[in-house]
C-alpha cells in the first residue's frame, strides 16, 4: 500500500457517456482543485489515491462500459493500487442499491445531484463561490455549456428523466457570467447542451427564452461561435432559427434528435409529433435559414417497428438529406414506458437497419462534401495530427461531425486559431483544404 506522506491527495476523474457528463466532471474537478486536491482527468498514471468514476446509464452499451470501468478500478483497489473508488453519475443514480450489493469494493455511490455530499465524503467543502466554474477537459478554445438540467418530456424509450429529474433552467445572468469567465480563459466556442434546449426558460420566465439567451451570450467579448445541441422538434421556437440566420456568432448548425418518422412509431415513442409536423418544421427552418446544417439521430428496432415503417424512415432520410446523422439501435430500458412493450425486433435486425441508414447517409455526406470543393470556409483549429492541422467549420461539432484537414507543412497555426480556407478535396466525412493567403 502506498503512503501519502505530506503530499496532497491525488484524484483521477474518469468520465463516461455524453457531453453533459463531461460538464459535470469539469465542475467536480474545479471544486476539488479549490480544495487543494491534485486532480487529473482520465490519468494514464497509476499514481493516484482516489478514482471518481462519472458513469453513464443511458443504454445497454453505455451501462456495460460503466460497469466494466467500475470493476477495473475495484480490482485496482484490491491490488493496493488505489485507496478509494467513488462512483457518481447516471448509472449510480439509477441502479445504486443493486450496484452497492454487487460491487462492495466501491467506497461510496452518488447520484447526479449529490456533488456537495460527494465532496464531504472526501473531507472537502462545497464552495458556493465557484458555482459555474470548471476545470476544462476539452481544449480550451471550446467548451460544453449546459444551460439546463433534467427533462419534462415523456419519451417512451428514454430513462434520462429517471436519472436527471425534471427540467431546471440555469438563470440567464449566471450563464452570461459563466460565458465571460470561459472567454477570459481563452474559450472561443460555446457548445450549448441540455436534455432539451428548446425548453430553456419555461420554468424561470414562463416562456421559451432560448433566442434571448443566444443574443446575450453572443454579446460576450471573446466568444466567436455558439453552437446549439439537443433541440426537441415538438413546439420548436422558430425565433431561434431567425436569430441564427441574422447573428454571425450563432453557428448555422442545429442538433435535433428526431428518432423516427413513421406516425405509428412516433406515437408509440410518445414523441408528441407526426411526420407532417416534423416535415413542416424542417422545411420552415430551411426556408428561414438555408445555410443551416441539421444533425439528427434516429432509432432502429423500436418495439413493433415493421419492415414497412423502417423503409418509410429510410426513404425519408433519402428525401430530407440531413447534413449529419447518427443511428442508435433500440435499447430496452427498465422503468421506461417502452419497457412494457415486447422487444420484438431481433438485435441483428436492429443493427442491419441501422447499418443500412448509415450507408445511405455516407453517400449523402459524400455528395454534400464534394459540393464544398472550391468553396471558402472559416475553420477553427482543434489539434495537429499526422502531418495535418485538424479543424472544423461552423457546420461541425467536435468528435461527432466532419473535420477539415490542412497540411501542416509550410503552415504555422495554433490550436484555437480561426483561419479562412479553400476546400480542395473531399471524402464522405472529411474535407481537405488549403489556407487562403
Amino acid at each position: 500500500m502506498r503512503t501519502k506522506g505530506q503530499r496532497s491527495e491525488k484524484v483521477n476523474v474518469v468520465t463516461l457517456g455524453c457531453s453533459k457528463n463531461v460538464f459535470d466532471s469539469e465542475v467536480l474537478m474545479a471544486q476539488l482543485k479549490a480544495n487543494r486536491f491534485d486532480v487529473e482527468h482520465e490519468s494514464e498514471s497509476e499514481d493516484f489515491d482516489t478514482v471518481i468514476i462519472n458513469t453513464c446509464g443511458f443504454i445497454d452499451n453505455a451501462k456495460e462500459e460503466s460497469i466494466n470501468t467500475i470493476l477495473q478500478f475495484s480490482e485496482a483497489k484490491q491490488n493496493g493500487w488505489v485507496e478509494k473508488v467513488i462512483v457518481t453519475g447516471c448509472l449510480s443514480e439509477r441502479y445504486r442499491e443493486e450496484l452497492e450489493a454487487e460491487i462492495p469494493e466501491v467506497d461510496a455511490w452518488f447520484g447526479t445531484r449529490e456533488l456537495p455530499r460527494l465532496l464531504k465524503t472526501l473531507k472537502a467543502d462545497y464552495k458556493h463561490e465557484l458555482v459555474g466554474e470548471r476545470l476544462l477537459t476539452t481544449p480550451v478554445h471550446y467548451a460544453y455549456f449546459k444551460v439546463s438540467e433534467g427533462c419534462d418530456r415523456p419519451c417512451a424509450f428514454c430513462a434520462i428523466p429517471l436519472m436527471r429529474g425534471k427540467h431546471r433552467s440555469t438563470p440567464m445572468e449566471d450563464l452570461v457570467a459563466q460565458a465571460k469567465n470561459l472567454a477570459a480563459q481563452g474559450t472561443r466556442e460555446l457548445i450549448l447542451i441540455a436534455q432539451d434546449s428548446t425548453y430553456y426558460g419555461l420554468d424561470l420566465y414562463g416562456k421559451r427564452n432560448l433566442d434571448e439567451l443566444l443574443r446575450k451570450l453572443s454579446e460576450v467579448e471573446g466568444i466567436d461561435w455558439i453552437r446549439l445541441h439537443y433541440a426537441y422538434p415538438a413546439g420548436f421556437p422558430m425565433d431561434v432559427i431567425r436569430e441564427m440566420a441574422q447573428n454571425p456568432k450563432i453557428c448555422n448548425y442545429l442538433d435535433m434528435p428526431l428518432q423516427h418518422i413513421s406516425d405509428q412509431v412516433l406515437k408509440n415513442m410518445k414523441r408528441g409529433t407526426t411526420r407532417e409536423r416534423t416535415d413542416r418544421i424542417l422545411n420552415e427552418m430551411r426556408k428561414i435559414n438555408p445555410e443551416m446544417a441539421i444533425r439528427t439521430t434516429l432509432i432502429t428496432g423500436f418495439p413493433g417497428e415493421t419492415q414497412e415503417q423502417f423503409e418509410e424512415m429510410y426513404e425519408w432520410v433519402k428525401e430530407m438529406r440531413f447534413d449529419r446523422l447518427g443511428v442508435f439501435t433500440y435499447s430496452h430500458e427498465e422503468n421506461t414506458t417502452a419497457h412494457l412493450l415486447e422487444d420484438d425486433v431481433p438485435q441483428e435486425e436492429k443493427q442491419r437497419r441501422a447499418d443500412a441508414i448509415m450507408a445511405l447517409q455516407e453517400g449523402i455526406s459524400l455528395e454534400k462534401n464534394e459540393a464544398r470543393i472550391g468553396q471558402q470556409l472559416k475553420v477553427m483549429i482543434d489539434r495537429k495530427e499526422a502531418g495535418y492541422f485538424v479543424g472544423r467549420t461552423e457546420y461541425d461539432s467536435p468528435e461527432v461531425d466532419n473535420e477539415v484537414l490542412i497540411p501542416a507543412e509550410g503552415n504555422y497555426l495554433r490550436i484555437g486559431d480561426m483561419v479562412d480556407v479553400k476546400v480542395v478535396s473531399a471524402s464522405a466525412f472529411d474535407l481537405e483544404a488549403e489556407i487562403l493567403s
